[in-house]
C-alpha cells in the first residue's frame, strides 16, 4: 500500500498551461448547478479566495486522467463526459469551469492530427479509432451546436495572446512545498502543496483589455500574428457569462521554468508595457517589448523538441 501512495502523489501535470473561464454557478443549467452545489457543501471550493490555485484539482484531474489510461485500451476519448469542474469562491459567489473532458479530447485529437508524423499518428490511435471518434462528435455536435469549452490547453508554452486579457497585478505565485511537524513550509517539489502561478481577473477587465488590444493592434499592425491571436481570444470570450472569471493558469510549466524563472516573470505587464507604447506611437518600443517576451517563451517551447 505504501508503494501505491508514493505513486499517486509523485503525480504531476504535464508542461502544459491553461486559459479558463469560471461561470457564477446561476450561469449553469440544472442537474450540473445543483451537483456543484452538493460537491461544494460536501468538500468545499478548490480556491476559497482570489489568491488561491487550484492547483490540487489540476492534479486530480490528472490521475483521473492517468487511471483511465491504466485501466483499459486506451481509446480517443472517453466513454461519457466527466463531471466534474474547478470550483472557485470569490466574494462569496461560486463560480464554475467544468472539466469538459470529452469535449477537449476532440480538440486534442485534432491538435493531434494536425502535428503529428502519420506513423507515430497510426500507432497512438489506428485510423479506426479516429474514424469512430470523429463520428462521434459530429452526432454529439448535432445535439450540442452551441458547445464551447470553457478551457484552453497549450503544451510547453503560455501563447503571448493568452497575455492579453491580464495586467500584471493580476499575477499570483504560490510557491510550493511541504509543512513539517513545526509547520514549517518545506522546498519546492516536495510532496505537499505544488507551485503555482496564476492570472486572475474579472471578464468585463478581461473583455475590456483585449478590445483596447486589438484597437490598438489593428491601427499598427493589422495583418500581424497577435491581431489574429487577439480576435480568436475575444471572440471565445464573448462566448461567456459577463459576470464570469478568467485564468491563466501556467499549470505543469511551474515544474519546466523553476522557482527564480517564475519569481522574475512579468510577462502580463511586459505585453501591457508593449501596448501602452504603441497606443503612444512608440511603435520601437513596442516592437522591442514584444520581440523579448516572443523570444523568451520561444526558448521555453524549444525545450518540446530537447533530447
Amino acid at each position: 500500500m505504501q508503494d501505491v501512495t508514493v505513486v499517486r502523489t509523485s503525480v504531476q501535470p504535464p508542461y502544459a498551461a491553461h486559459l479558463r473561464v469560471y461561470e457564477p454557478l446561476s450561469a449553469h443549467p440544472e442537474p450540473e448547478r445543483s451537483r456543484w452545489q452538493a460537491r461544494v457543501a460536501e468538500y468545499g471550493p478548490d480556491a476559497a479566495e482570489p489568491a488561491q490555485p487550484v492547483a490540487a484539482a489540476v492534479l486530480a484531474e490528472q490521475r483521473e486522467a492517468l487511471a483511465e489510461l491504466a485501466a483499459r485500451t486506451p481509446r480517443a476519448l472517453p466513454e461519457k463526459e466527466s463531471g466534474r469542474a474547478y470550483l472557485r469562491v470569490v466574494d462569496g459567489v461560486l463560480y464554475v469551469c467544468p472539466w469538459a473532458t470529452r469535449l477537449r479530447s476532440w480538440q486534442a485529437l485534432e491538435e493531434l492530427r494536425a502535428g503529428a508524423p502519420v506513423a507515430l499518428l497510426d500507432t497512438a490511435l489506428p485510423p479506426v479509432a479516429r474514424a469512430a471518434a470523429e463520428a462521434d462528435r459530429e452526432r454529439w455536435r448535432a445535439d450540442h451546436p452551441d458547445a464551447r469549452p470553457w478551457i484552453l490547453t497549450s503544451r510547453w508554452e503560455v501563447p503571448v495572446r493568452w497575455f492579453l486579457p491580464f495586467g500584471d497585478e493580476d499575477r499570483c505565485f504560490v510557491p510550493g512545498g511541504t509543512e513539517g511537524a513545526d509547520g514549517a513550509e518545506g522546498a519546492a517539489g516536495e510532496r505537499g502543496r505544488p507551485a503555482a502561478l496564476f492570472y486572475l481577473v474579472p471578464m468585463a477587465q478581461a473583455r475590456r483589455r483585449v478590445a483596447r488590444a486589438l484597437r490598438a493592434l489593428r491601427e499598427a499592425v493589422p495583418e500581424g500574428e497577435l491581431v489574429r491571436g487577439a480576435e480568436r481570444i475575444g471572440r471565445w470570450l464573448e462566448e461567456f457569462h459577463p459576470r464570469s472569471l478568467v485564468e491563466l493558469d501556467y499549470g505543469g510549466l511551474v515544474h519546466l521554468l523553476g522557482p527564480e524563472r517564475l519569481l522574475a516573470d512579468r510577462s502580463a505587464g511586459e505585453l501591457e508595457e508593449g501596448l501602452r507604447a504603441l497606443r503612444a506611437g512608440d511603435t520601437a518600443e513596442a516592437l522591442r517589448a514584444y520581440g523579448e517576451l516572443t523570444v523568451r517563451w520561444n526558448r521555453v517551447l524549444a525545450l518540446r523538441d530537447a533530447n
